[in-house]
């Protein structure tokens, strides 16, 4: 094996448990949506990379609770609570860090 079979294996291990976790959190909040961005969307993270998350629902409370339930389910080191409107807006717009991240991010909230 490998390194960049294990290194395949470990982030389809953490995206799976990822995965898990979004769904167990987002039954208590329909209506919104989580995305990985950052090293671990990329697939170049390493052992100090943290794992970040977009948390994203049709208001700014919904956003910021969802955001919280994430952090609470210790599912992710950084969270940023977006309107649908704002992430919309942000990944298709001319920032080059929100396209970046409009470009490489993953939904959690699908298979």
């Amino acid at each position: 094996m490998t390194v960049a079979d294990i290194r395949r294996r470990k982030q389809a291990e953490r995206l799976k448990g990822l995965h898990q976790h979004a769904s167990l959190v987002l039954a208590e909040h329909p209506g919104g949506s989580l995305w990985l961005f950052g090293s671990w969307a990329r697939g170049d993270w390493d052992g100090f990379s943290d794992v970040d998350v977009l948390a994203v629902a049709p208001s700014r409370g919904e956003a910021n609770r969802l955001a919280e339930a994430v952090l609470e389910a210790g599912m992710a080191d950084d969270v940023l609570a977006l309107t649908a409107q704002e992430w919309q807006q942000r990944r298709t717009g001319d920032d080059p860090y929100w396209s970046a991240i409009g470009r490489d991010a993953l939904r959690l909230n699908q298979p």
